[in-house]
C-alpha cells in the first residue's frame, strides 16, 4: 500500500486562513458539502467543485475578451488622429510669403490667409467628426468601468465558492484521514479477505486523488484572486484614458481655437501694416525714380543745348582723314607711274631680244 501524503505547513496555514474567512453560514454550508461527498463514487471526486471552477473558467474568458475588445488602440489611434490634424494647420505658413518678391503684393498676401482659412475650416470639420469619435468612446469606456465593477463583484463570489469547496474538501480530508483510513487499515488488517485489502487501496488512491482535486481548487483560488487586480488595472486604465478624452474636449480643443483666433487676428493686423508700409514704400520709390529721371533729362538737355550743330573734334577728324586720303592716293599714283615706266622698259628688252634671237635662226638655216 502507498502512505497518504499529509498535508505541508503552508497549506495548513492557507487552509486555515481560508476556514477563518468564511462566515458562520458559510462553514455550515461547507460541511454539509462535506456530508455529501460519497467515497464509493469514483465520478464524486471529479464531480467536487467542477461547478466553482467551471464559472472561474468562464469569468477568465470573459475577462479576457474584455482586455481584447476594450484595450486602448482606437482610443490611441483617435488621439493620434486628433494631434495630426491640430499640427496640420501650421500658424508659420502665415509667415512663409516673402511679400517683398512677389508682385502685386497685396495679392499674394490675400491668397496666402485664404488658403490658410480653407485649411483651417477643413481641418475644423475634421476636428469635429474626431471629437465626436472621442465622445463616444468616452462614454463605452464609463459604461466599460461601471460593467467591470460587476465583473469583480462576481469574481469575488465565486472565489467565496471556491473557499467554501476548498473548505468543504479539507473537512472530509481530514475525516477521512483521521477516522474512516485508520478503520479500513485495521479491518484489513484483521481480515483474511482479499477484498478488504482492495477497499483499503481504493480508499488511498481515493484520498490522493481527493487531494489532487482540492490541490486544484486552490489553483482556480489563485487565479480568481489574481484577476482582482486584472480588473482593477483595466478600470484604472480606462480611467485614464477617459480623463485623457477629457483633457483633450474640455481644454486642448478650445485652447486650440483660441490660439487659431488669435494668430488670425495677429495675422490681419500684420497684413494692414504690411499694406500700409508697401504703400509708403511704392510711394518713396516713385518720388526717388521720378526725382532721378527728372535730373537725367534736365541734364541731358542743357547739355545738348550747348553743342554746335557739328562738334570741333568731328571736323577735325573729317579733316585729317581727307588729307591722309589725299596723301594716300598721291602716293598710289606716282607707284602706278613708276611701275608703267619700268614696264614699258621691260617691254623693249624682251622684244630686242626676241628679234636677235629670231636672226640667229635665219643665220643658221
Amino acid at each position: 500500500m502507498s502512505d497518504v501524503s499529509t498535508a505541508t505547513d503552508p497549506a495548513v496555514a492557507l487552509d486555515a486562513a481560508i476556514e477563518k474567512g468564511l462566515s458562520a453560514p458559510d462553514r455550515a454550508r461547507a460541511a454539509e458539502i462535506a456530508k455529501s461527498i460519497n467515497v464509493q463514487d469514483s465520478q464524486s471526486v471529479l464531480a467536487f467543485g467542477s461547478n466553482a471552477q467551471g464559472k472561474i473558467a468562464s469569468f477568465a474568458d470573459t475577462i479576457l475578451t474584455q482586455i481584447r475588445s476594450k484595450d486602448a488602440g482606437h482610443v490611441g489611434q483617435v488621439l493620434s488622429d486628433l494631434v495630426v490634424a491640430v499640427k496640420g494647420v501650421n500658424v508659420d505658413s502665415l509667415k512663409s510669403n516673402d511679400l517683398a518678391s512677389r508682385i502685386p503684393f497685396i495679392g499674394a498676401l490675400i491668397d496666402s490667409f485664404k488658403k490658410f482659412l480653407a485649411r483651417y475650416e477643413k481641418l475644423s470639420v475634421q476636428i469635429e467628426k474626431i471629437l465626436g469619435e472621442l465622445e463616444s468612446a468616452r462614454m463605452t469606456l464609463l459604461k466599460d468601468i461601471t460593467l467591470l465593477d460587476s465583473l469583480h463583484q462576481k469574481n469575488m463570489e465565486y472565489l467565496k465558492d471556491l473557499d467554501i469547496y476548498i473548505a468543504a474538501g479539507q473537512i472530509k480530508l481530514e475525516e477521512l484521514r483521521s477516522k474512516v483510513l485508520p478503520e479500513a487499515q485495521a479491518k484489513a488488517q484483521a481480515s483474511a479477505d482479499p477484498l478488504e485489502a482492495q477497499k483499503l487501496q481504493d480508499l488511498i488512491q481515493f484520498i490522493s486523488r481527493f487531494e489532487k482535486k482540492i490541490h486544484d481548487l486552490k489553483l482556480s483560488r489563485m487565479v480568481a484572486i489574481q484577476t482582482v487586480p486584472q480588473i482593477r488595472l483595466i478600470q484604472s486604465n480606462n480611467q485614464v484614458l477617459v480623463e485623457k478624452i477629457q483633457s483633450s474636449i474640455m481644454n486642448t480643443i478650445p485652447l486650440w481655437k483660441n490660439q487659431i483666433v488669435i494668430a488670425i487676428t495677429i495675422f490681419r493686423q500684420k497684413r494692414a501694416l504690411e499694406v500700409q508700409r508697401k504703400v509708403t514704400d511704392t510711394t518713396n520709390d516713385l518720388l526717388e525714380k521720378n526725382s532721378q529721371m527728372l535730373k537725367d533729362s534736365t541734364v541731358g538737355v542743357a547739355k545738348e543745348n550747348e553743342r554746335g550743330i557739328v562738334d570741333i573734334e568731328t571736323l577735325k577728324k573729317v579733316n585729317a582723314d581727307l588729307i591722309s586720303t589725299i596723301e594716300d592716293v598721291l602716293k598710289i599714283q606716282e607707284d602706278g607711274k613708276r611701275k608703267r615706266g619700268e614696264a614699258e622698259l621691260e617691254l623693249a628688252r624682251m622684244e630686242a631680244e626676241l628679234k636677235a634671237r629670231l636672226q640667229d635662226v635665219r643665220g643658221a638655216v
